[in-house]
């Protein structure tokens, strides 16, 4: 069974529109998804394990706790 030439009915239509890189903003490859090169997967890396990407945490006081009974 010989396979037919795709039309352009047949094209892929992706669920959700492409996003740029969260670095640089340039269009994400497949290769490096989300980031456009290894470069900046690595600059996100580095973000990630300095501790760039932390959370602050409030700072409840002793009487916070008691005041909710």
């Amino acid at each position: 069974m010989a396979r037919q030439p795709a039309s352009d009915n047949d094209k892929v239509v992706p669920f959700r529109p492409a996003r740029g890189c969260p670095i640089c903003g340039k269009p994400a490859t497949r290769a490096a998804y989300p980031f456009c090169s290894t470069r900046c997967a690595d600059i996100d890396l580095n973000r990630w394990l300095s501790g760039a990407y932390a959370i602050p945490a409030s700072e409840e006081t002793p009487g916070d706790n008691e005041s909710r009974d």
